[in-house]
């Protein structure tokens, strides 16, 4: 049996995969946001219920915002602060009893997609989380990219491509740089590109809402929203020229995204035709959770 743990910035996933890839078990809890040692509790007592459910143990396999620094082996990059600088990789393990495997959140997306989701069968995939943050990762030949800094499709901390008007510098991001993409295509950036164009406070999904219902304020802030992430992805295809992109993440349910955002891209790629197909995940936000459990696929 595997276990994948999604470590999100909202809530903390566990699923028991048995060896045809069916769900035994699954659990979900709020994550104890700004609180490590409480985080670390949280992990140990989702894999023990698993466990007690299934009447079974199972590697372990945790996907994180952020990764574990090849030069430290402290958490680095992680939008859930509160883990950056610590010693994740060796107290999890430690706690379980067992090895533990860790990999960038997106990274587990894009191996989940790549094994038997919307990107089975594709040869290059970029996976792109559009949530709390915004991550990417690259499976290359069903292999996770990591890289020697382990920082592979970090795309999130590059700042907007191609910046118009009030776009630069850009807001300030918790990385310490402005301007990042992730302050512009996380579910926190279309809100406030939402309010500060005179809206009140609400969160992304709200304003995908509105924007159905015809709310012209909402329809721009994703119109925005669209051209922006078209130009993001433009630059990730001019450089490792995915055939399939695929979006997982709270934003990835804003249908429209999968039909505007491939017209506007065009302009932004080094080619005279696209064929980079852009999709949903195709097992939702449960993407993430299954891919920390293929981390032991060997």
């Amino acid at each position: 049996m595997r276990i994948g743990i999604d470590l999100g910035g909202t809530k903390i996933e566990a699923v028991a995969l048995d060896d045809r890839s069916d769900v035994r078990a699954r659990r979900r809890v709020a994550t104890p946001r700004d609180d490590y040692d409480a985080t670390l509790s949280a992990i140990e007592a989702l894999v023990r219920a698993v466990e007690h459910e299934t009447g079974a143990s199972g590697t372990v396999g945790v996907g994180i915002p952020g990764t574990i620094s090849p030069a430290t082996g402290l958490v680095k990059n992680s939008n859930s602060t509160w883990m950056n600088g610590r010693p994740l990789g060796e107290d999890l393990p430690r706690l379980l009893g067992r090895p533990v495997r860790f990999a960038n959140d997106a990274n587990c997306l894009a191996l989940s997609e790549a094994t038997d989701g919307a990107a089975a069968g594709a040869r290059i995939v970029f996976a792109v989380i559009l949530g709390t943050g915004t991550g990417g990762g690259i499976v290359v030949n069903g292999q996770v990219l990591v890289g020697c800094n382990a920082i592979g499709g970090e795309w999130g901390h590059n700042p907007l491509p191609a910046p118009r008007g009030a776009e630069s510098p850009g807001p300030a991001c918790y990385c310490g740089r402005s301007g990042c993409i992730e302050t512009f295509l996380s579910g926190p950036g279309l809100a406030r590109d939402y309010e500060t164009s005179g809206g009140d406070v609400v969160d992304a999904a709200e304003i995908a809402r509105r924007a159905e219902t015809g709310e012209a304020r909402a329809i721009a802030s994703l119109t925005r929203y669209e051209d922006r992430f078209a130009r993001a992805l433009g630059s990730i295809i001019n450089v490792i020229d995915p055939d399939v992109i695929v979006v997982g993440g709270g934003l990835s349910n804003i249908e429209r995204l999968y039909a505007s955002v491939p017209k506007l891209w065009a302009p932004y790629v080094f080619s005279d035709a696209v064929t980079t197909r852009l999709v949903r995940a195709a097992h939702g936000d449960s993407s993430g959770v299954r891919g920390a459990a293929w981390l032991w696929n060997d």
